[in-house]
Protein backbone atom coordinates (compact mmCIF):
# COMPACT_ATOMS: atom_id res chain seq x y z
CA UNK A 1 0.00 0.00 0.00
CA UNK A 2 1.09 3.74 -1.07
CA UNK A 3 2.87 5.44 2.04
CA UNK A 4 0.16 8.36 1.39
CA UNK A 5 -2.91 6.16 1.18
CA UNK A 6 -1.78 4.53 5.07
CA UNK A 7 -1.11 8.07 6.48
CA UNK A 8 -4.58 8.91 5.25
CA UNK A 9 -6.48 6.81 6.83
CA UNK A 10 -4.68 6.46 9.83
CA UNK A 11 -5.22 9.78 10.50
CA UNK A 12 -8.95 10.27 9.10
CA UNK A 13 -9.63 7.94 12.01
CA UNK A 14 -7.49 9.58 14.67
CA UNK A 15 -9.47 13.21 13.69
CA UNK A 16 -13.02 11.19 13.87
CA UNK A 17 -11.99 9.84 17.35
CA UNK A 18 -10.98 13.61 18.43
CA UNK A 19 -13.70 14.98 17.09
CA UNK A 20 -15.76 12.42 19.73
CA UNK A 21 -13.54 12.81 22.44
CA UNK A 22 -13.88 16.92 22.70
CA UNK A 23 -17.90 16.39 22.41
CA UNK A 24 -17.73 14.40 25.20
CA UNK A 25 -14.92 16.53 27.38
CA UNK A 26 -17.60 19.71 26.40
CA UNK A 27 -20.47 17.89 27.98
CA UNK A 28 -18.27 17.12 30.93
CA UNK A 29 -17.51 20.25 31.50
CA UNK A 30 -20.97 21.23 31.03
CA UNK A 31 -22.34 18.83 33.52
CA UNK A 32 -19.31 19.81 36.28
CA UNK A 33 -20.66 23.37 35.58
CA UNK A 34 -23.55 22.71 36.85
CA UNK A 35 -22.57 21.56 40.39
CA UNK A 36 -21.03 24.78 41.55
CA UNK A 37 -23.06 28.45 41.77
CA UNK A 38 -20.13 30.00 40.85
CA UNK A 39 -16.95 30.02 39.90
CA UNK A 40 -16.82 27.50 37.38
CA UNK A 41 -13.97 28.67 35.11
CA UNK A 42 -11.77 26.35 36.70
CA UNK A 43 -13.56 23.78 35.30
CA UNK A 44 -13.14 24.87 31.53
CA UNK A 45 -9.67 25.76 32.28
CA UNK A 46 -9.33 21.57 32.96
CA UNK A 47 -11.47 20.47 29.93
CA UNK A 48 -9.09 22.95 28.42
CA UNK A 49 -5.98 21.48 29.72
CA UNK A 50 -7.23 17.66 28.86
CA UNK A 51 -7.79 19.12 25.06
CA UNK A 52 -3.98 19.70 25.60
CA UNK A 53 -5.00 23.58 24.02
CA UNK A 54 -4.89 25.79 27.22
CA UNK A 55 -1.15 27.26 26.16
CA UNK A 56 -2.67 28.54 22.78
CA UNK A 57 -6.51 29.45 24.16
CA UNK A 58 -4.57 31.77 26.42
CA UNK A 59 -2.46 33.45 23.76
CA UNK A 60 -5.82 34.29 22.45
CA UNK A 61 -8.38 34.91 25.44
CA UNK A 62 -7.12 37.16 28.40
CA UNK A 63 -9.21 35.02 30.44
CA UNK A 64 -11.17 31.50 30.76
CA UNK A 65 -15.15 31.91 30.31
CA UNK A 66 -17.16 29.08 29.43
CA UNK A 67 -18.58 30.59 26.07
CA UNK A 68 -15.11 31.72 24.96
CA UNK A 69 -13.87 27.74 26.08
CA UNK A 70 -16.90 26.19 24.71
CA UNK A 71 -16.64 28.08 21.25
CA UNK A 72 -12.90 27.58 20.79
CA UNK A 73 -13.15 23.45 21.79
CA UNK A 74 -16.39 23.66 19.07
CA UNK A 75 -15.99 25.48 15.92
CA UNK A 76 -12.70 28.00 16.59
CA UNK A 77 -10.83 27.39 12.93
CA UNK A 78 -7.43 28.91 14.54
CA UNK A 79 -7.73 25.67 17.25
CA UNK A 80 -6.78 22.29 14.76
CA UNK A 81 -8.02 20.25 17.57
CA UNK A 82 -11.66 21.93 18.06
CA UNK A 83 -14.61 19.79 16.57
CA UNK A 84 -14.97 21.46 13.32
CA UNK A 85 -11.44 21.32 12.61
CA UNK A 86 -11.01 17.99 13.74
CA UNK A 87 -14.44 16.73 11.19
CA UNK A 88 -13.31 18.63 8.15
CA UNK A 89 -9.66 17.41 8.37
CA UNK A 90 -10.89 13.92 8.85
CA UNK A 91 -12.85 14.65 5.80
CA UNK A 92 -10.03 15.80 3.88
CA UNK A 93 -8.10 13.04 4.66
CA UNK A 94 -10.94 10.79 3.23
CA UNK A 95 -11.50 12.67 0.38
CA UNK A 96 -7.67 11.70 -0.08
CA UNK A 97 -7.52 8.18 0.35
CA UNK A 98 -11.77 7.80 -1.80
CA UNK A 99 -10.86 4.92 -3.43
CA UNK A 100 -10.00 3.41 -0.17
CA UNK A 101 -13.41 3.48 1.08
CA UNK A 102 -16.40 2.14 0.68
CA UNK A 103 -19.26 4.00 -0.75
CA UNK A 104 -20.84 4.26 2.70
CA UNK A 105 -17.74 5.08 4.86
CA UNK A 106 -17.19 8.17 2.21
CA UNK A 107 -20.79 9.41 2.25
CA UNK A 108 -21.16 9.02 6.02
CA UNK A 109 -18.21 11.11 6.70
CA UNK A 110 -18.91 14.09 3.63
CA UNK A 111 -22.69 13.90 5.25
CA UNK A 112 -20.87 14.61 9.06
CA UNK A 113 -19.01 17.05 7.94
CA UNK A 114 -21.85 19.24 5.78
CA UNK A 115 -24.12 18.47 8.98
CA UNK A 116 -21.94 19.82 11.64
CA UNK A 117 -20.62 22.89 9.51
CA UNK A 118 -23.81 24.21 9.08
CA UNK A 119 -25.20 23.34 12.50
CA UNK A 120 -21.81 25.37 14.02
CA UNK A 121 -22.05 27.85 11.23
CA UNK A 122 -22.80 30.80 13.83
CA UNK A 123 -21.91 29.94 17.36
CA UNK A 124 -24.55 28.35 19.35
CA UNK A 125 -26.33 29.12 22.29
CA UNK A 126 -26.13 26.91 25.81
CA UNK A 127 -29.46 25.59 25.34
CA UNK A 128 -28.87 24.51 21.70
CA UNK A 129 -25.49 22.87 23.73
CA UNK A 130 -26.74 19.48 24.13
CA UNK A 131 -28.49 18.47 20.91
CA UNK A 132 -25.35 19.74 19.38
CA UNK A 133 -22.85 17.06 21.58
CA UNK A 134 -25.72 14.25 20.86
CA UNK A 135 -25.45 14.74 17.12
CA UNK A 136 -21.61 15.14 16.99
CA UNK A 137 -21.53 11.89 18.54
CA UNK A 138 -24.36 10.31 17.07
CA UNK A 139 -22.52 11.56 13.30
CA UNK A 140 -19.21 9.94 14.40
CA UNK A 141 -21.09 7.00 15.37
CA UNK A 142 -22.76 6.84 12.02
CA UNK A 143 -19.15 7.30 10.36
CA UNK A 144 -17.78 3.78 12.67
CA UNK A 145 -20.66 2.24 12.45
CA UNK A 146 -20.28 2.32 8.22
CA UNK A 147 -16.68 2.05 8.07
CA UNK A 148 -17.30 -1.36 10.45
CA UNK A 149 -19.88 -2.96 8.43
CA UNK A 150 -18.67 -2.39 4.46
CA UNK A 151 -14.89 -2.61 4.77
CA UNK A 152 -12.41 -5.60 3.73
CA UNK A 153 -10.63 -6.47 6.88
CA UNK A 154 -6.80 -5.46 4.91
CA UNK A 155 -4.36 -3.35 5.76
CA UNK A 156 -6.70 -0.33 4.95
CA UNK A 157 -8.59 -1.48 7.97
CA UNK A 158 -6.04 -2.03 10.38
CA UNK A 159 -4.25 1.53 9.83
CA UNK A 160 -7.71 2.98 10.56
CA UNK A 161 -8.04 0.94 13.78
CA UNK A 162 -4.70 1.99 15.26
CA UNK A 163 -5.01 5.29 14.22
CA UNK A 164 -8.46 5.39 16.49
CA UNK A 165 -6.31 3.68 19.40
CA UNK A 166 -3.79 5.76 19.41
CA UNK A 167 -5.77 8.31 19.45
CA UNK A 168 -8.31 7.13 22.37
CA UNK A 169 -5.18 6.15 24.56
CA UNK A 170 -4.40 9.77 24.38
CA UNK A 171 -7.37 11.24 25.70
CA UNK A 172 -7.70 8.91 28.07
CA UNK A 173 -4.84 9.11 29.37
CA UNK A 174 -4.73 13.53 29.31
CA UNK A 175 -7.86 13.35 31.01
CA UNK A 176 -6.96 10.99 33.93
CA UNK A 177 -3.65 12.92 34.29
CA UNK A 178 -5.68 16.66 34.60
CA UNK A 179 -8.35 15.20 36.89
CA UNK A 180 -5.53 14.42 39.57
CA UNK A 181 -3.36 17.77 39.00
CA UNK A 182 -6.20 20.35 38.12
CA UNK A 183 -9.60 19.47 38.58
CA UNK A 184 -9.58 19.33 42.10
CA UNK A 185 -9.48 23.27 43.65
CA UNK A 186 -8.28 21.80 47.04
CA UNK A 187 -6.46 19.02 48.49
CA UNK A 188 -9.69 19.02 51.23
CA UNK A 189 -11.86 17.99 48.77
CA UNK A 190 -10.84 15.10 47.87
CA UNK A 191 -13.41 12.51 49.05
CA UNK A 192 -16.29 14.63 48.97
CA UNK A 193 -19.48 15.31 47.36
CA UNK A 194 -18.06 17.77 45.22
CA UNK A 195 -14.77 15.36 44.32
CA UNK A 196 -17.32 12.26 43.19
CA UNK A 197 -19.60 14.54 41.00
CA UNK A 198 -16.20 15.60 39.27
CA UNK A 199 -14.84 11.97 39.12
CA UNK A 200 -18.79 10.99 37.42
CA UNK A 201 -18.16 13.69 34.64
CA UNK A 202 -14.89 12.03 33.86
CA UNK A 203 -16.42 8.81 33.49
CA UNK A 204 -19.02 10.15 31.75
CA UNK A 205 -16.44 12.23 29.33
CA UNK A 206 -14.69 8.79 28.31
CA UNK A 207 -18.05 7.15 28.13
CA UNK A 208 -17.35 4.96 31.13
CA UNK A 209 -19.84 5.94 33.91
CA UNK A 210 -22.07 3.27 33.41
CA UNK A 211 -19.82 0.19 33.12
CA UNK A 212 -18.08 1.21 36.08
CA UNK A 213 -20.99 1.13 38.24
CA UNK A 214 -21.63 -2.29 36.91
CA UNK A 215 -17.74 -3.02 38.44
CA UNK A 216 -17.44 -1.04 41.07
CA UNK A 217 -21.01 -0.65 42.35
CA UNK A 218 -20.94 3.47 42.19
CA UNK A 219 -17.84 3.82 44.38
CA UNK A 220 -15.68 6.32 43.43
CA UNK A 221 -12.29 5.78 45.05
CA UNK A 222 -8.90 7.26 42.97
CA UNK A 223 -7.59 4.14 42.41
CA UNK A 224 -10.46 2.04 41.21
CA UNK A 225 -11.10 4.29 38.34
CA UNK A 226 -7.69 4.68 37.90
CA UNK A 227 -7.60 0.89 37.61
CA UNK A 228 -10.91 0.92 35.31
CA UNK A 229 -9.03 3.47 33.05
CA UNK A 230 -5.93 1.78 32.88
CA UNK A 231 -6.09 -1.32 33.33
CA UNK A 232 -9.49 -3.17 32.87
CA UNK A 233 -9.15 -4.82 29.47
CA UNK A 234 -12.47 -4.87 28.58
CA UNK A 235 -13.12 -1.06 29.50
CA UNK A 236 -13.51 -0.11 25.12
CA UNK A 237 -11.50 3.26 26.32
CA UNK A 238 -9.28 1.89 28.79
CA UNK A 239 -5.20 2.28 28.10
CA UNK A 240 -4.83 -1.52 28.07
CA UNK A 241 -7.83 -2.44 25.62
CA UNK A 242 -6.56 0.68 23.07
CA UNK A 243 -3.30 -1.72 23.43
CA UNK A 244 -4.35 -4.46 23.10
CA UNK A 245 -6.49 -3.46 19.88
CA UNK A 246 -3.15 -1.89 18.38
CA UNK A 247 -1.03 -5.03 19.29
CA UNK A 248 -3.24 -7.35 17.34
CA UNK A 249 -3.54 -4.70 14.06
CA UNK A 250 -0.10 -3.97 14.33
CA UNK A 251 0.45 -7.86 14.09
CA UNK A 252 -1.86 -8.20 11.18
CA UNK A 253 0.67 -5.79 9.18
CA UNK A 254 3.18 -7.49 10.40
CA UNK A 255 1.95 -11.17 8.59
CA UNK A 256 1.12 -8.60 5.66
CA UNK A 257 4.50 -7.35 4.88
CA UNK A 258 6.55 -9.78 6.09
CA UNK A 259 8.52 -7.31 8.50
CA UNK A 260 8.45 -6.63 12.11
CA UNK A 261 9.62 -3.35 12.97
CA UNK A 262 10.35 -1.09 16.19
CA UNK A 263 6.89 0.13 16.16
CA UNK A 264 6.20 -3.84 17.27
CA UNK A 265 8.17 -3.60 20.09
CA UNK A 266 7.23 -0.53 21.40
CA UNK A 267 3.36 -1.60 21.14
CA UNK A 268 4.72 -5.02 22.71
CA UNK A 269 6.43 -3.70 25.70
CA UNK A 270 3.80 -1.12 26.17
CA UNK A 271 1.07 -3.64 26.36
CA UNK A 272 2.90 -6.08 28.35
CA UNK A 273 3.50 -2.90 31.00
CA UNK A 274 0.02 -2.58 31.02
CA UNK A 275 -0.73 -6.48 31.66
CA UNK A 276 1.86 -6.72 34.34
CA UNK A 277 1.44 -3.58 36.56
CA UNK A 278 -1.06 -3.60 39.53
CA UNK A 279 -2.68 -0.20 40.25
CA UNK A 280 -1.46 0.19 43.26
CA UNK A 281 2.11 0.27 42.11
CA UNK A 282 0.97 2.67 39.82
CA UNK A 283 -0.20 4.62 42.47
CA UNK A 284 2.66 4.02 44.93
CA UNK A 285 5.22 5.63 41.98
CA UNK A 286 3.20 8.43 41.10
CA UNK A 287 0.12 8.39 38.72
CA UNK A 288 1.29 11.68 36.95
CA UNK A 289 4.84 10.35 36.46
CA UNK A 290 3.16 7.25 35.23
CA UNK A 291 0.74 8.84 32.71
CA UNK A 292 3.22 11.68 31.42
CA UNK A 293 5.85 8.81 30.37
CA UNK A 294 2.30 6.62 28.74
CA UNK A 295 1.44 9.67 26.89
CA UNK A 296 5.54 10.59 25.38
CA UNK A 297 5.46 6.53 24.25
CA UNK A 298 2.30 6.69 22.63
CA UNK A 299 3.33 9.57 20.75
CA UNK A 300 6.36 8.40 20.39
CA UNK A 301 4.61 4.91 18.68
CA UNK A 302 2.69 6.63 16.73
CA UNK A 303 5.94 8.43 14.77
CA UNK A 304 7.52 4.85 14.96
CA UNK A 305 3.77 3.44 12.53
CA UNK A 306 4.83 6.65 10.52
CA UNK A 307 8.28 5.75 9.62
CA UNK A 308 7.87 1.80 9.41
CA UNK A 309 5.58 2.28 6.73
CA UNK A 310 6.32 5.46 4.83
CA UNK A 311 3.53 7.23 5.87
CA UNK A 312 4.56 10.89 3.60
CA UNK A 313 6.52 9.05 0.43
CA UNK A 314 4.52 7.65 -2.24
Amino acid sequence: MLGRTANGLFWMFRYIERAENTARLIDAGLRMSLTRMHGHEEEWESVLRSSGVYSAYSAANSEVTSADAINYLLRDKSNPSSILSAIEAARNNGRMVRTALTREAWEATNECYLDIKSQLARRPSSADMPAIIDNIKQRTGLIRGAFHGTMLRNELYNFSRIGTFIERADNTSRILDVKYYVLLPAVSYVGSSLDNVQWESILRSVSAHRSYGWVYDDDYKPSNIADFLILNGRMPRSLAYCYDKINANLSYLEREYGARESCHETAAQTLGMLREREIQAIMDTGLHEFLQDFISQNSRLAAEISEAYRFYQD
